[in-house]
C-alpha cells in the first residue's frame, strides 16, 4: 500500500469517528418535550443546540454515505451480488435489528418499570416498525433509517457500480429531486442517503479524495462556513419550526459540509491524534447503534446533575455529551468485547473483532 492510499484508509477511520460523534448532537438529551423545545426556540441556549446540531451532526452524516459509496465502488466483492448482499446483512441489516431489539427491551422497558418518558409498545405493528422500519421512522433509535437506507443501498450497489457515470449522474439527480420534494418513503426514508452514495461512487472513479483532500483550508471550508451561516439564518430567525432535511439549500449545505469533514479527516490523518482517532474507530459503529439507548437511559441521570435546557450548567453538558458517551461506549464495547466476543463482533458490524 503507498503512502497516500494508507492515510486515505485513516483518514476514512478518522472521519467515521468524528462524524459519528457529531451524529450525538442530534439526538442530545434537553429534558422538554416537543412543545416546550418549540417554546425554548431563539433562545441563547437552544440556539446554541442547534449550531452543534448542524455543523456537527446533520452535516456530518452525509459524508458517511459519501465514503459508504467510495469504499463499494472501489471493491471488487461487490460485484458479486449474492455474496455482497450476505456480507452487507451481517454487517449492517443484523446489527440493526438486533440494536432496535434491545432498544425496545432497555428503553421501552425502563419506561414501564420506572415510568421513564419514553415510548412503549403500544401493538404488534408498533414492535415491528420499531425492529425493521418499515415505513416510518422508529420512535426510539432514530437514527437507524440511515442503516436501513444503506442496506438498500447496498442491494443495489452491484447496479451501480456497472453504469456508466452519465446513467449514475441521472440516479443522484433523480435521488436529489427526492429529497427536495420529500418523495421517498417507504422506500427510501431518506433519499438523500443514496444521492450521496451514489456521488461517492462517482467520486472514486473521478480520483475525487485526492482532488479535496490537496485543497487548501479557505477553499474547503469557507462554501461550508457561508452556506451554514444562510442556513441557520432561515431556521432560527426567518422561518421557525421549519424542517430543515429539505430544499436545495439543505442539500447544498450537505455537499460542502462533506468536503470540509473530509479535507478535515485527511489533516487529521496526518496530525498528532491519529492513534487516538484509529484506536476509537472500531468502536463507532457501536456507538452509532447505541448512543441513542445510553441518551435515552442516562440523559435524565445526568440531567439531574446538570439540568434540563435552560438550566445554568446545561451548556456544559450539551457540549460534553459525545465525549461523555464515547466514555461509555469504550467501556461497554470493551466489556462486551472480553466477556462475549461474538456478540460483540456482530453488534458493532465485524469491527470490534479486531479492536
Amino acid at each position: 500500500m503507498t503512502a497516500d492510499a494508507a492515510r486515505r484508509s485513516d483518514a476514512i477511520s478518522i472521519a467515521r469517528v468524528i462524524c459519528i460523534l457529531g451524529v450525538v448532537y442530534v439526538h442530545a438529551w434537553t429534558g422538554l418535550n416537543g412543545h416546550d423545545l418549540e417554546i425554548a426556540r431563539g433562545t441563547p441556549q437552544e440556539n446554541l443546540r442547534w449550531l452543534l446540531m448542524e455543523i456537527f451532526g446533520r452535516s456530518a452524516v452525509p459524508l458517511l454515505g459519501v465514503i459508504s459509496g467510495w469504499l463499494a465502488s472501489g471493491s471488487s466483492q461487490t460485484l458479486s451480488w449474492s455474496r455482497h448482499v450476505v456480507r452487507k446483512a451481517r454487517t449492517i441489516l443484523l446489527p440493526m435489528v438486533l440494536w432496535n431489539a434491545i432498544a425496545i427491551l432497555f428503553v421501552s422497558g425502563t419506561a414501564l418499570l420506572l415510568h421513564l418518558p419514553a415510548p412503549v409498545p403500544v401493538s404488534l405493528e408498533w414492535v415491528v416498525q420499531e425492529l425493521f422500519i418499515v415505513s416510518r421512522n422508529p420512535d426510539i433509535n432514530v437514527q437507524m433509517p440511515f442503516l436501513r437506507d444503506l442496506f438498500l443501498c447496498m442491494v443495489a450497489a452491484p447496479l451501480l457500480v456497472r453504469m456508466p457515470g452519465r446513467a449514475l449522474a441521472a440516479v443522484a439527480g433523480v435521488a436529489a429531486m427526492a429529497q427536495v420534494m420529500g418523495w421517498g418513503p417507504p422506500v427510501l426514508m431518506r433519499p438523500a442517503i443514496l444521492f450521496f452514495f451514489v456521488i461517492g461512487m462517482m467520486a472514486q472513479r473521478g480520483g475525487l479524495a485526492s482532488r479535496v483532500a490537496a485543497l487548501s483550508w479557505p477553499m474547503a471550508a469557507t462554501p461550508f462556513a457561508i452556506l451554514m451561516a444562510v442556513q441557520l439564518y432561515f431556521s432560527l430567525k426567518v422561518m421557525p419550526g421549519t424542517g430543515l432535511g429539505i430544499g436545495m439549500l439543505d442539500l447544498a449545505v450537505r455537499v460542502a459540509a462533506a468536503t470540509c469533514f473530509w479535507r478535515l479527516s485527511w489533516a487529521l490523518a496526518g496530525g498528532p491524534v491519529r492513534g487516538m482517532l484509529l484506536r476509537i474507530e472500531p468502536f463507532a459503529f457501536f456507538l452509532f447503534c447505541s448512543h441513542l439507548i445510553l441518551i435515552w437511559l442516562g440523559g435524565p441521570v445526568l440531567g439531574a446533575l446538570f439540568g434540563k435546557l435552560g438550566s445554568p450548567l446545561y451548556p456544559a453538558y450539551l457540549i460534553g455529551q459525545p465525549l461523555l458517551v464515547l466514555v461509555a461506549v469504550l467501556l461497554l464495547g470493551s466489556t462486551l468485547n472480553r466477556a462475549w466476543p461474538g456478540l460483540a463482533t456482530v453488534l458493532s458490524g465485524g469491527r470490534l473483532r479486531a479492536a
